[in-house]
């Protein structure tokens, strides 16, 4: 099974630490998101992982370079310009994974164990979620679990948040063309046809999305 860390977004909201940076290689404990995500990946087994590239794509590259470092192979998926979003980068890059492999946002930290998600045997055309308890600045959630399925009925009050770490069937992404394409609307349409599980996980988990977020979870990982 192979991995992919999308890592090509802009990060405006992080200006201006992300001016001449990409978001996922803002440091936590002094340590860049991205390390901590392969370094998650290769204990659980994980030895070829996906990077998508645009923003400061290059930083990502010299840092990391090749991934001998961390005991994997890195492989570069670069989208130039502004990025494709998380769906259209995922499309860029699928000749590049596995029939099912591991998708995690680089600009979260968590300590979810991702060794989990190889266990789980997805049939063709599905995914399956990762999902938190709703952080201050997402109080209403993304999706509802039911028996196992993730719905996005607007109506529910049991909703919790999208981790950003998913597993997919390559199949998920059948029939779609590469382009500027979020994956929101996708998972909601997947939804709808109940070809998305999901789990609630409890535990450790931070989405960087802000300048005052990061110095909040540095605080903390300093503190504990």
């Amino acid at each position: 099974m192979k991995a992919m860390i999308l890592a090509a977004g802009r990060g405006k909201r992080m200006m201006p630490l992300t001016e001449h940076m990409p978001k996922p290689m803002l440091t936590v404990n002094g340590k860049p998101l991205l390390q901590y995500h392969i370094e998650r990946l290769a204990s659980a087994g994980i030895k070829e992982i996906v990077i998508n590239l645009a923003w400061c794509g290059d930083v990502i590259r010299s840092t990391l370079g090749d991934g001998s470092e961390f005991g994997v192979r890195l492989i570069y998926s670069d989208e130039g310009g502004e990025g494709l979003e998380t769906a259209g980068g995922i499309l860029n890059a699928l000749d590049l994974l596995s029939d099912t492999f591991i998708v995690i946002n680089g600009d979260i930290y968590t300590d979810y164990d991702v060794s989990s998600l190889t266990q789980i045997a997805l049939l063709p055309h599905q995914a399956h979620l990762v999902l938190v308890e709703n952080p201050e600045h997402n109080p209403s959630g993304d999706f509802s679990i039911l028996q196992g399925f993730a719905h996005c009925d607007e109506n529910k009050e049991d909703k919790h948040t999208f981790a950003g770490i998913a597993l997919y069937h390559k199949s998920f992404f059948a029939e779609r063309e590469t382009a500027f394409l979020p994956l929101a609307p996708m998972l909601r349409e997947k939804m709808a046809e109940k070809l998305v599980t999901a789990e609630l996980y409890i535990g450790k988990w931070f989405d960087i999305g802000t300048p005052e977020r990061l110095a909040e979870i540095n605080q903390q990982e300093l503190n504990s």
